[in-house]
């Protein structure tokens, strides 16, 4: 008869096709389940927290729900950074854990539940008789308000006869969040009004917007009124007329186009939280700005705005399209009166910083001249991540995916490769990471090398320090040594795990890339970039933080 896990395996199965994580004495069962009665693909990782930033990635760039896996106690203390992160970032996940008897904790149990909801996440616990439906219901809690649930087995019970599986409801979810009431109407209203009548009108959007399927009428509404856009670091590529789009905002973005927003009349904000390293730390719009907010949060998420409607962004998008046609809205003429291509200009670097390692900038830029089109970017956190947000545009939102920063963790960077390779089977996939970021995470660079395989490359800032650090509190005279990593040859371990690494030392180094894209897929290796770089070189984002801060 089947037991409990497999109630549970072949419910989950009904929904997903992917599970990441490490096999332990608390989820056997179900693995075995999931290997031997379903379709589902199992990648084993080697760290726990692993398993849990491959389904985080996952969905990030496919959309489609993934779970992860690990056994109780050490197992599952081991989730909690990722799925913090997880929690920050609004990612629906399933994690599948073992857990303590029904009898009661062993010595080597912990409280699951109490440290699941430390960081934000509900667990589920499945019994005998209800194991398919509580998968079900930690299913639909996951995807109707975007978070992770934590499915528990009990030892006790994992390997219980449960009869045969029942057939489970599907899961409910709302539907999209509409602009409801005579206050969301009259702001709804204001705001067309407000875009209808722009001089400068501006918008931007997040990755609620790419989430909620907003792209097609963002570009209409720009269209209608002649907005020039921009994006949030996670909402890159949303608007679809690149010609008229600044990249994005914040301290990722270029100079110039930050300069152009500050001249913005009217700014519209679709689906984005306006947190402070979208807002330049309150320096994104001019004082004179109107500013309106499109959110499913309850309230505006900044006080610069004066307007807000609570919606899901494509709903209201759609029906600002619609207000604006019915009223014949015409375009304002601002978008093509700039050069939107100049504004957008980074500073090229020199080959050389002055302590005589790699200026990053120049790295960076030579990396995106080389790096196929069809690529998904996949960052770790730390200094570096400037600089592949500066220099490396991608085609769509959910090809840069940034696990770790809504929970300003590092360290979870290698594990996101596997998840975002089986999302986007037909891409390369590219992970920017530091070298203490690098060094957190090492247990899962053979899972990123064994699963992406040649569809590989991976990017190690290696300045043998936390740069981030001693751009912050060393330049306030704190002792920088606990700041510093003794130089590692990250080429070295990536060769031990079957990937090519190239130590970069200068510019020419990069031409590796350049033949490695001209080969094969299926018989290149991974490739693992070690790219020496000066430590004196500080981003921009990285200038507003200390500047803020000092």
């Amino acid at each position: 008869m089947p037991t409990v896990s497999a109630h549970v395996a072949l419910t989950l199965a009904r929904h997903i096709d992917h599970v990441f994580g490490v096999m332990g004495n608390g989820n056997a069962y179900v693995l075995d389940a999931l290997e031997r009665s379903t379709d589902v693909q199992f990648t084993a990782v080697r760290h726990e927290a692993g398993g849990v930033v491959a389904a985080d990635a996952f969905f990030r760039a496919s959309g489609r729900l993934a779970a992860a896996t690990a056994t109780y106690g050490a197992g599952f203390t081991n989730t909690l950074t990722a799925l913090a992160e997880a929690v920050q970032a609004h990612v629906p996940l399933v994690l599948v854990v073992g857990d303590e008897p029904t009898s009661g904790p062993r010595p080597w149990d912990v409280d699951q539940i109490a440290l699941a909801s430390a960081v934000g996440a509900r667990t589920y616990t499945v019994g005998r008789a209800d194991a398919a439906a509580t998968t079900v219901i930690a299913i639909e809690h996951a995807l109707t308000y975007r978070v992770p649930t934590v499915l528990a087995i009990p030892y006790d019970v994992a390997a219980r006869d449960a009869g045969p599986v029942p057939e489970a409801p599907e899961p409910r979810l709302p539907e999209p969040l509409a602009p409801t009431g005579p206050f969301a109407a009259g702001a709804l209203d204001g705001l067309v009004d407000a875009l209808a009548t722009a001089e400068r009108p501006f918008l931007l959007a997040g990755r609620g917007a790419w989430i909620s399927g907003a792209a097609d009428a963002l570009g209409e509404v720009a269209d209608i009124v002649g907005a020039v856009t921009a994006s949030t670091a996670l909402g890159r590529g949303v608007f679809p007329r690149a010609e008229f789009d600044l990249g994005v905002t914040g301290g990722f973005g270029a100079e110039g186009a930050m300069e152009l927003v500050r001249e913005a009349d009217v700014a519209v904000v679709f689906g984005a939280s306006l947190n402070q390293f979208t807002m330049r730390f309150g320096d994104l719009f001019a004082p004179g700005t109107r500013v309106f907010q499109i959110d499913v949060a309850p309230a505006a998420t900044h006080p610069y705005v004066g307007g807000f409607v609570r919606a899901d962004a494509g709903v209201a998008a759609r029906a600002v399209a619609a207000a604006l046609r019915a009223r014949g809205a015409e375009p304002s003429g601002w978008r093509e009166s700039i050069d939107v291509n100049a504004l957008r200009a980074y500073e090229p670097g020199d080959a050389v910083a002055d302590d005589g390692r790699l200026d990053p900038r120049a790295v960076a830029r030579r990396i995106g001249q080389l790096l196929p089109a069809d690529r998904v970017v996949v960052s770790d956190g730390g200094h570096f991540i400037g600089w592949a947000n500066m220099y490396w545009p991608v085609a769509s939102p959910d090809r840069m995916m940034m696990v770790g920063t809504a929970f300003q963790s590092i360290g979870l960077g290698w594990p996101s490769v596997p998840g975002a390779a089986l999302a986007k089977p037909a891409s390369t996939v590219v992970l920017t990471t530091g070298d203490g970021g690098g060094l957190m995470a090492l247990a899962d660079l053979e899972t990123a090398v064994r699963v992406a395989a040649g569809r590989g490359v991976a990017v190690v800032w290696n300045d043998a320090a936390y740069g981030a650090e001693v751009h912050l509190y060393g330049l306030k005279g704190l002792a920088e040594q606990p700041m510093l990593i003794p130089q590692v040859d990250f080429a070295a371990l990536a060769t031990g795990v079957g990937a090519e690494g190239v130590v970069v030392r200068t510019l020419d180094d990069l031409e590796r890339l350049a033949t490695w894209a001209a080969e094969d897929e299926a018989s290149r290796p991974f490739l693992v970039l070690d790219c020496r770089i000066s430590g004196a070189v500080i981003a921009p984002y990285q200038r507003e933080i200390i500047r803020v801060n000092s």
